[in-house]
């Protein structure tokens, strides 16, 4: 008994010419694999008629002769592309905020900032207070004669940096007394205050602390001693003439100091009275409140910062066997 074909059973749809067919087109399939149905009118849907010798014949709807449209001949939807859907969207949507670009935020940015901090600590601040000087060789002689004491210190880089002699304000000295000691100890030169010059104040960051500096700078008339390097904080001491310091100071502040020397000295040299009224209020041996802070401030500046106490969290009390938790009584 020859087995029963599959077009003459009702039961089974031939959409084309047999799979053996060397003809047979390859069946349409979708985006997703699957394979398409044809359109009524192209060989899709139920078989309405058979012939005779096996074969299916479709009849066409009413009013449905040929399809003259490429698109459904093709099988595609006939409705709108969704890119024209959302293009649509975005016109209606235009100048809203749903309309603007969405925004990427950088992965991880709290725990980077975190761990940026982490890394470089909060530095501790510190207040120092010196005091210092300019040494003039003499004051009796023309200006174009006088000359100043520098010393010398060569920075990480190995530059020699030239600056005014200067150092802390200890306990129980006056910022004059400070000075000649500091100037003597750095130049082994000896002189006495003839006036205050200003005072310089500025920052910078040494062995992980953040330093607030000021420095109280006098003009100092020449005594006696010579020129000595020993201080282990100076590399070099040099008598430098008056006219030369704006160019051989490396500091602004200094240059600046430099040239208000210059009119002080006229002015002390044009008047002996004033250089001798000068000198006598340079002489004080008591300090005041100010320079009394100021050397406790320096004595405190090497000594390791408070530890801070920790505080102790406290446990919630745990309810006992005869505890109410439901607030009532």
């Amino acid at each position: 008994m020859s087995a029963e074909s599959p077009v003459s059973r009702p039961d089974v749809v031939n959409d084309g010419p047999a799979a053996g067919d060397p003809q047979s087109p390859r069946p349409r399939r979708n985006r997703r694999g699957r394979r398409r149905g044809r359109r009524r009118g192209k060989g899709g849907g139920q078989p309405q008629n058979q012939g005779a010798g096996g074969s299916t014949k479709k009849a066409a709807p009413a009013g449905e002769g040929t399809n003259d449209d490429p698109a459904k001949a093709d099988g595609a939807p006939t409705g709108p592309k969704p890119s024209d859907l959302a293009a649509a969207r975005r016109r209606r949507e235009a100048g809203t905020p749903a309309a603007m670009p969405p925004t990427r935020r950088r992965p991880n940015g709290n725990a980077r900032s975190s761990s940026d901090s982490a890394q470089a600590p909060r530095l501790r601040t510190v207040r120092e207070t010196s005091a210092g000087g300019l040494v003039l060789s003499h004051l009796d002689q023309p200006f174009d004669q006088l000359k100043a004491v520098l010393i010398g210190r060569i920075d990480r880089r190995g530059r020699m940096m030239w600056s005014l002699p200067k150092g802390h304000i200890e306990t129980g000295e006056t910022a004059e007394r400070t000075a000649i000691r500091e100037i003597s100890e750095e130049t082994g030169v000896s002189g006495t205050v003839v006036a205050p010059l200003g005072k310089i104040d500025y920052w910078f960051v040494n062995e992980g602390r953040r330093i607030h500096k000021t420095v109280h700078h006098y003009l100092l008339r020449y005594t006696g001693g010579e020129l000595c390097d020993a201080d282990y904080e100076v590399s070099a001491v040099a008598w430098v003439p008056l006219t030369e310091l704006p160019r051989r100071l490396t500091y602004a502040d200094e240059r600046r100091l430099a040239r208000t020397a210059e009119a002080v000295i006229a002015e002390l040299c044009s008047d002996p009275a004033l250089l001798a009224r000068s000198e006598a209020e340079a002489s004080r041996t008591e300090p005041n409140d100010y320079e009394k802070a100021a050397a406790a401030r320096n004595q405190r500046r090497n000594e390791p910062p408070p530890a801070k106490p920790r505080r102790r969290r406290r446990r919630p009390r745990r309810g006992g066997a005869g505890s109410r938790t439901d607030g009532a009584g």
